[in-house]
């Protein structure tokens, strides 16, 4: 079993490794060719930091989060890039074997919709000592008393979850009992998909508050997958903004938030329902997102959806993929018309 990755200190603080996303493609295998769902992509997370990656459904977000495992699926393929992470090195060029010991022992992942990732024929217990054995632990009563102490801390009596089958639990329980599962190896980055996605109000807000505590306590880095920006604001110390594969904008979530440089992240801000005021002050987005055979192969993803370029912006927005523009303040937007506003 290859050793958990060593966290990092700052400040006397001990935090989670740093992770480096270089010149990330991944492609998928259709009748029409290779089309890249995910092209390009440059993004560091922070010793110690929640990142929220946001975008619309079909943006290739949980394909990218899952080539931080090396797990994407056929007909599916990484076709460059390179995923560090600190005492761990190049995810991407692990055998076999130390990328099983990484997945759930340095790399914790909470999958979207966690009652699909239990098995509904096991009791959550014997799923606990499966991951055990699948990762050589040998001291099982120890792997028992770290899983309650987490399912505690969240709130769950460890000894009757332990012993439910899934469908005997909520929704909200089930996504705990996930993060205990990605944790309970000591895993120091932690990825989380659409971790509130069909859950009801308060369970939302009682995930987001565990995720935040979580994060804390055990000094993880952690990448918050979503398509709700409500929760990037609640949770996530810096944003990246995905569309058509591409990061089209990054840097701090207050600065982002309360002035978004890229029209496309406008565009998610303005699409939020208000409970005051003018309900009209809410407009969607026009048009749809792309699919994988219609994004643009050349110039910016977003074009045919932007109000700047249907204004009459740049000839290059139609020829060239724009660049991560750094604007300074620790952000960076990949858009020809900022860039030129500047």
């Amino acid at each position: 079993m290859t050793a958990a990755t060593e966290p990092s200190t700052v400040d006397g603080a001990s935090t989670g490794p740093g992770v480096r996303i270089s010149d990330l493609t991944v492609a998928y295998r259709t009748p029409a060719g290779e089309l890249p769902a995910v092209s390009g992509i440059n993004l560091e997370l922070a010793p110690g930091s929640i990142t929220g990656l946001v975008g619309e459904s079909g943006s290739g977000k949980s394909t990218m989060a899952l080539a931080m495992l090396n797990a994407v699926q056929q007909p599916g393929r990484i076709t460059g890039g390179v995923i560090e992470i600190d005492g761990l090195g190049d995810v991407l060029s692990l055998s076999p074997k130390q990328i099983r010991a990484a997945r759930g022992g340095s790399i914790g992942y909470v999958f979207q919709a966690a009652q699909n990732s239990l098995n509904p024929l096991k009791t959550v217990g014997k799923q606990l000592l499966d991951l055990g054995r699948s990762h050589g632990v040998e001291d099982k009563r120890a792997l028992v008393r770290q899983a309650k102490e987490l399912l505690s801390r969240m709130g769950l009596s460890g000894e009757r979850v332990l012993d439910s089958y899934q469908h005997e639990l909520s929704g909200g329980m089930r996504q705990r009992v996930g993060i205990m599962l990605a944790l309970v190896l000591n895993a120091h980055v932690l990825v989380l998909d659409e971790p509130t996605t069909a859950l009801d109000m308060i369970s939302q807000a009682n995930i987001l508050s565990i995720i935040k505590d979580v994060h804390a306590e055990h000094g993880l880095t952690t990448l918050v997958v979503t398509h709700d920006i409500g929760v990037v604001a609640e949770v996530a110390d810096r944003v990246a903004v995905m569309y058509g594969g591409r990061l089209v904008e990054q840097g701090p979530t207050v600065d982002v938030l309360r002035a978004p440089s890229h029209p496309y992240t406008r565009g998610l801000i303005t699409a939020i329902p208000r409970l005051t005021g003018d309900p009209d002050v809410a407009q969607p987005l026009p048009g749809r997102p792309p699919t994988l055979g219609t994004i643009p192969r050349q110039g910016c993803v977003f074009r045919e959806r932007c109000a700047v370029y249907a204004a009459g912006a740049r000839e290059d927005c139609e020829t060239v993929d724009p660049p991560a523009y750094d604007i300074g303040a620790e952000r960076l937007v990949a858009c020809h018309v900022v860039e030129e506003e500047r």
